[in-house]
């Protein structure tokens, strides 16, 4: 049995909230991604397991910042001296998409840094490659369409084929793997890609289209032990209750408002040929984000109906908050935005989304025709009924006759021509 331990999508350097930590100088965002990557590496000391498994996406794109690399560095160099094999999946975010640029993951190759090694194209590793333990990983990483062609030797002339071909010669590169295994020996497939009935953290289902998706039988071929995914952030097994496990683990920290209701994830799995047990460890502390929606569908306690639709003070403590207000514009000095503000001191971070709604149809008497009116006159009126102030309605009338009147002298040279 080989135990290890397996995570994905790390994206440490996500500073889209927040302010800087004045002690370090880091977004404190980075540092909410950063306790979540101590969390993991500490459970793999602490565990003793014999392998971890990162299925890619370390940053945010292809060019952090040496101070981020400079941090994920740390980390991954204390389970180097913890003497724990540690295999990088380089993912579409470490990727340049330019042939021969080095990804983000490349220094530790170049260093060669001990019991570290990256997984940048296609390979099949065996237990010499694997500090002699008893395992097959069969790897995936991202490669970008064009590596993918080049690659995988494919030639089409219609691109529409181009992700139909590169499928199906993934799936000969796999199952030419499975041929080649020890059939006495565990066999893990990792991946960094979407999978065919995965869902995001928006409830999309993953389909086939323009991108490259996996299908669900290649990961669920029964000669495989354990499959370790990344790209997609929401935790998932595509293969419940059933050999073999099929896990995303799942970003390490909540990167946007698409993954609210997601907790968050590493897996420890005990994987044996043919028998394998999956851990689910669930993430502390990753700082929760609260989405609220109202609608005012009266003018009178306009601030109150704003507040009931917040969560109590306690709840707002150091969460990132975004409530999305639909009102008639007219009501705009009604709301309280100073008060607001102060009732949600002790989020993180408040983003508050304004969305008025106007009249914008045009409403004429009955014995008048749309068509009857000159332009100006029906600007006039959508001004109107779109509430603009009336400075700005009269600027905009202006503008248009100007545009008209040059309109029509153009017109008029153009006839005597």
């Amino acid at each position: 049995m080989v135990t290890l331990l397996h995570f994905a999508d790390a994206h440490i350097d996500m500073a889209n909230y927040g302010r800087h930590d004045p002690a370090s100088g880091l977004p404190l965002r980075v540092l909410d991604f950063l306790k979540s990557l101590d969390f993991i590496v500490d459970a793999a000391i602490a565990g003793q397991v014999d392998l971890v498994l990162f299925a890619g996406d370390a940053y945010k794109d292809r060019n952090p910042a040496p101070t981020f690399q400079r941090e994920w560095g740390r980390r991954i160099m204390r389970l180097s001296r913890a003497s724990i094999p540690t295999l990088l999946l380089v993912g579409n975010h470490d990727l340049s998409p330019a042939l021969g640029r080095a990804h983000a993951l490349e220094t530790f190759d170049t260093l060669e840094v001990p019991h570290v090694r990256v997984i940048d194209r296609p390979a099949l590793l065996t237990p010499d490659d694997l500090e002699g333990l008893p395992i097959q990983v069969l790897a995936l990483p991202w490669i970008s369409r064009s590596g993918l062609l080049a690659h995988l030797g494919v030639q089409v002339s219609d691109p529409a084929q181009v992700y139909e071909q590169i499928e199906s010669r993934l799936i000969d590169l796999v199952h030419g793997w499975l041929d080649q295994v020890d059939p006495s020996l565990p066999v893990v497939l990792t991946a960094h890609a979407s999978v065919q009935g995965a869902r995001y953290g928006n409830e999309r289902t993953v389909m086939l289209g323009s991108d490259l998706v996996l299908s669900g039988a290649l990961v669920r071929d029964p000669r495989l032990d354990y499959v370790a995914l990344g790209h997609i952030h929401r935790p998932q097994d595509l293969n419940p209750g059933s050999h073999p496990p099929v896990i995303y683990p799942g970003s390490i920290e909540r990167v946007d408002f698409g993954e609210v209701d997601d907790d968050k994830f590493f897996v420890v799995a005990r994987v044996e040929r043919g028998a394998t047990r999956v851990e689910w460890r669930q993430l502390t502390g990753v700082r929760p984000f609260l989405d609220c929606h109202a609608r005012l569908e009266s003018p009178q306690g306009v601030n109150e109906r704003i507040r009931e639709c917040l969560p109590p003070p306690e709840k707002l403590e150091g969460a990132i908050v975004r409530l999305v207000l639909e009102y008639p514009r007219e009501w705009e000095p009604l709301i309280d935005e100073a008060a607001l503000r102060s009732y949600c001191e002790p989020t993180f971070e408040l983003h508050f989304v304004r969305r008025p709604q106007m009249e914008t149809r045009i409403r004429l008497p009955d014995d008048q025709a749309i068509g009857s009116l000159p332009p100006l006159a029906l600007l006039e009126k959508y001004l109107a009924a779109a509430h603009i102030e009336p400075v700005e309605s009269k600027a905009l009338l202006k503008l248009a006759a100007e545009v008209i009147g040059a309109v029509q002298r153009g017109y008029e040279l153009d006839n005597k021509g």
